[in-house]
């Protein structure tokens, strides 16, 4: 049966920030993961299938259930390992990127997999049910209204995505297996939100909400019209674009390695995150992780003062101190302010 043609990546009208912080994890998997926040009706699900369908092709070995990356020895499963010791080599095929979708009612068990301890006894062998970590290996989770989610599994899906591994034990049988993926997490905050210290775990967050140019909301209509109508037809009108962005992104995937960050630079993340109250230190690395991803996407090897300034609100609105029920907004604010307004306040207390 022939997949249906998604609807292209470069085409959905506006939520930049959206389509930049998912982009950014696709060229960065160590910034942990991107929340989205906003209503329904976003375009919140078509990014994020859009982007895999964007992503190129990857080689795994064929047949392995965890898509193991045949070039990378460290990082194969234990059959893989086992099978590459034996047989010196590993069979190789092309799939395409996919997203795992997980479902709200999942169990821990149903996520990480379970361990058939019955026969581990009998047979002195370890037998491991793949759960949706491992399927997800090399892919995007995606996790819609993530703020449902019972909070333990929230962290076993943050604690993956983090250390890029799984781990399962019961009754002192352990098996360990590679989980790296880009995790997508969407919610509607009027329906509830995560604890400060599940959301501080995430990467980047994006607050996004409907389009209000009448301009952009008619041609919203009209693209997802002409996609309706035509899904290959307009792919092949997007092909273009598509292959582009597509090619940025694997030429910064390819640059990210010779990215460099200067102290001057590291000491005005330091002060940002200082002059907004964020707790912690995770705000420092991500913002840090996250300017040297801007930098690769715009082909620069150098870390300059606007790819800092342009990761600040999506690496920070949410680690900020806050009342109940009270917004925070870093956008429109320039940095600039934001640490002049910090020296004055520094100034007062002399």
């Amino acid at each position: 049966m022939k997949r249906r043609q998604v609807f292209p990546f470069s085409a959905i009208v506006g939520q930049d920030k959206m389509k930049l912080g998912l982009i950014m994890n696709a060229i960065n998997p160590k910034l942990s993961g991107v929340l989205i926040r906003g209503e329904k009706g976003t375009a919140k699900s078509t990014a994020v299938r859009a982007l895999a369908s964007l992503l190129p092709d990857l080689e795994v070995v064929e047949g392995c259930p965890f898509h193991c990356d045949p070039h990378s020895p460290l990082k194969l499963c234990p059959d893989c390992r086992e099978r590459l010791e034996r047989e010196g080599c590993l069979p190789v095929s092309l799939q395409k990127m996919r997203v795992v979708d997980l479902p709200i009612n999942a169990t821990e068990d149903r996520v990480v997999g379970t361990l058939d301890l019955e026969h581990a006894i009998q047979k002195g062998e370890k037998r491991f049910e793949p759960g949706v970590l491992a399927d997800a290996n090399r892919g995007i989770l995606y996790v819609d209204e993530v703020n449902l989610l019972d909070d333990h599994i929230v962290d076993v899906l943050l604690d993956s995505a983090a250390m890029g591994v799984n781990t399962v034990e019961r009754e002192g049988v352990s098996y360990t297996h590679p989980a790296e993926f880009i995790l997508v997490g969407t919610m509607n905050p009027e329906e509830g939100d995560l604890r400060p210290q599940l959301l501080d775990r995430f990467g980047l967050c994006i607050q996004i909400s409907g389009i209000s140019d009448q301009e952009q909301r008619v041609e919203i209509v009209k693209r997802w019209s002409e996609y309706e109508d035509s899904p290959e037809a307009m792919a092949e009108r997007w092909a273009p674009k598509e292959r582009e962005l597509a090619e940025r992104i694997v030429r910064a995937q390819e640059l990210l390695p010779r990215v460099r960050i200067g102290d001057d630079i590291l000491m005005r993340i330091a002060n940002i995150s200082i002059a907004l109250g964020v707790d912690g230190h995770r705000s420092d690395l991500v913002m840090m992780k996250a300017a040297k991803t801007i930098a690769a996407y715009s082909g620069a090897t150098e870390v300059g003062l606007a790819d800092v300034d342009g990761c600040v609100d999506l690496a920070l609105a949410h680690r900020m101190r806050r009342r109940p029920f009270e917004d925070v907004i870093i956008e429109g604010k320039s940095v600039e302010s934001i640490l002049t307004e910090r020296a004055k306040k520094a100034q007062g207390r002399y």
